[in-house]
């Protein structure tokens, strides 16, 4: 029988993991691994999530494959669940040896989507914003923000922080967590006075509709050459950004054929001007050329970032005590003959 058994990084595993490594870094980390599956970008096998619909959310699976390692992500996004005490999303998921077919790594993604959400906006933004941001406007204090307000930090220096949440209690959350950090938190009357001065805005709110969190004539307020960070559009029916910003802007976008399906670009045209992200990264094209240029990331979240996220804690848990193994493909000696566990155990058993 060959070794079959599968690393798994459970909840407690990670939580202590990322409390020991420290989220600021393990957001750096996994941006250098981001980067590099970025300028690699042509050889993933690449589709649009496989999403399953319902009038209360959405449960989706994201694969992709290098040719030599495939990963999935299982996750889930039901914005109301916190009112009944369930996180809004939660995921798990999975890499697996291409040459086999059998899986390697298994670990929980709810936390770890989190940390890879916040090191895709720190990637775009260290390729996209103006290098001397120090402000950040978070629009929406839930699940991602803090995470947020770190990559940023990571990736610009980012230390002055303008919040602004319908939810006065996530607000009170938020500055709770935060302000031991040592950022300078300005709790905002309103989404305008959150984005007043801002060199970066972030939206990151969780309801399922075509909103307008932010509107075209905010553009005024913010500083010159702001960094547009939408990352809260991630299926179809869901937009945060007035359809007039992408017009004053550049937009960047992941995959394309996802984006106009369950980003900010779902409000325009197919034809409509956009930038791949991977692009910029391997220097195949130009992202920020001016100051004063409005530059826009329409993040959907994409299985290539997962598939770096899952690389990242395989290679970084190895020889540590942050995972445990688990017996999860049978694999009997001869192959041909699955059945014989079956009957090898009954004879045991008499």
């Amino acid at each position: 029988m060959s070794n079959t058994t599968v690393r798994f990084v459970d909840v407690q595993h990670m939580i202590r993991w990322t409390a020991e490594q420290g989220v600021e870094q393990i957001i750096a980390g996994i941006v250098g691994y981001l980067e590099d599956d970025f300028r690699r970008w042509p050889c993933f096998d690449k589709t649009p999530r496989v999403g399953s619909h319902s009038d209360v959310g959405v449960i989706e699976l994201m694969p992709t494959s290098d040719g030599v390692e495939y990963s999935f992500k299982y996750v889930n996004g039901h914005p109301s669940n916190p009112q009944s005490g369930f996180q809004t999303v939660t995921a798990f998921g999975v890499l697996s040896n291409v040459a086999t077919g059998y899986p390697t790594f298994w670990t929980e993604m709810t936390l770890l989507t989190a940390l890879r959400t916040a090191a895709t906006s720190a990637m775009a933004a260290k390729h996209l914003a103006r290098s001397d941001a120090r402000t950040l406007a978070l629009i929406g204090t839930g699940t991602q923000s803090e995470f947020q307000a770190l990559g940023m930090r990571s990736a610009l220096g980012i230390d002055t922080l303008r919040i602004w949440d319908t939810d006065p209690q996530a607000m009170e959350k938020f500055v709770r967590n935060a302000a031991p950090l040592g950022f300078d938190i300005h709790v905002a009357s309103s989404a305008l006075d959150a984005v007043t001065g801002a060199d970066v805005v972030t939206t990151c709110t969780a309801d399922k509709t075509n909103a307008t969190i932010l509107t075209a004539d905010m553009l005024d307020v913010m500083a010159p050459g702001v960094h547009i960070n939408a990352i809260g559009g991630d299926c179809p029916g869901k937009t945060e950004l007035d359809a007039a910003i992408l017009t004053r802007g550049d937009v960047f976008v992941e995959f394309p054929e996802q984006t106009f399906i369950e980003g900010e670009i779902q409000q325009m045209p197919r034809d409509f001007p956009i930038t791949e992200l991977w692009e910029v990264i391997s220097d195949r094209a130009t992202g920020r050329t001016a100051a004063d240029q409005i530059t826009i990331f329409d993040s959907v979240g994409f299985a290539v970032e997962d598939f770096a996220a899952l690389r990242y804690v395989r290679d970084a848990v190895e020889g540590t005590e942050f995972y445990e193994t688990v017996d999860l493909i049978a694999d009997p000696d001869d192959p041909k003959n699955l059945f014989g566990l079956v009957t090898d155990a009954a004879l045991v058993a008499v």
